[in-house]
């Protein structure tokens, strides 16, 4: 008798919505804290993944090896990579647990539970950045910009604010979605479909930036000279020919300078003052 009490205190316990949750929103807010150089945001998904494993393995050495299984080298984006991988790995990881506490064949290996996660991570990051940070970001920026202009606080708080819970909404959804769909979600993320849609978002996202610089990014040149006793404004004859080419001129040198020497926001920052104060003393600009 006392052998089957203690077998069933060994039974996996049933994971639900709230566990998912709960998974997703650990994995979000812990989710820069305890970056490593070896394993990136691994321990960030192992936090996240700790109440799931200790309701599903009631063995110390099964416990410690699920530990160490979600404990290798992981990084994805936040809500789109977080969200679908840590519900696909609380789906697989209650089959593990299943498959061990009834002592049959072990279909979900070490490996292919962290060939999933390995497979999923990269795409879902390309994803994720594509559609929110190079698309929804901008969008929330671009609807912000006038408050901004007019001196109200709305202009910085609100991307702030809706892009935040944008996030957790999004990596809450897909969370609970993968858990659902278990290991069918990894090739719904990779299909045509999902493919076509992100492409056509990061094109959506590129146009946003470039209506951005040409809207609120203000370079114009205060050149002139006489030619034959008439006046010509340097200004005027770029707007007729080329509008616009001297703010494209300076986002197309930012980018230049990001690509040449990395993403050193302060350098650039320096340089671009610099050449400024020199062209505007020149009378230039």
């Amino acid at each position: 008798m006392s052998e089957i009490k203690n077998n069933q205190n060994m039974a996996p316990e049933e994971i639900t919505k709230k566990d998912v949750t709960k998974s997703y929103l650990r994995w979000h807010f812990a989710n820069e804290i305890p970056h490593s150089f070896d394993r990136y945001l691994a321990p960030s998904l192992l936090f996240a993944m700790m109440p799931i494993l200790k309701k599903l393995y009631k063995d110390d050495e099964s416990l410690k090896a699920a530990y160490k299984r979600q404990l290798l080298f992981f990084n994805t984006q936040l809500s789109w990579g977080g969200g679908v991988i840590t519900g696909l790995m609380a789906s697989m990881e209650q089959q593990r647990a299943q498959e061990e506490y009834k002592k049959d064949e072990i279909v979900m290996e070490d490996d292919l539970m962290y060939n999933t996660k390995a497979g999923l991570m990269g795409a879902l990051a390309g994803i994720g950045d594509a559609i929110d940070s190079g698309t929804i970001q901008y969008i929330l920026i671009a609807i912000a910009i006038p408050w901004a202009q007019q001196g109200s606080a709305m202009g910085a708080i609100f991307p702030f604010i809706t892009f935040a819970l944008y996030q957790v909404f999004i990596g809450l959804l897909f969370a609970h979605q993968a858990f659902e769909m278990g290991r069918s979600a990894s090739s719904i993320m990779e299909g045509e479909g999902v493919q076509s849609a992100i492409e056509m978002l990061s094109v959506l996202g590129l146009f946003m930036m470039g209506i951005l610089a040409g809207q609120y990014i203000k370079v114009t040149s205060s050149l002139a000279f006489n030619l034959s006793g008439r006046e010509f404004v340097i200004q005027d004859l770029l707007d007729q020919i080329l509008p616009g080419i001297l703010p494209l001129t300076v986002v197309m040198g930012i980018y230049w300078f990001y690509t040449k020497k990395g993403l050193k926001v302060t350098q650039a920052l320096l340089y671009l003052t610099g050449i400024l104060i020199v062209l505007a003393a020149l009378g230039i600009l």
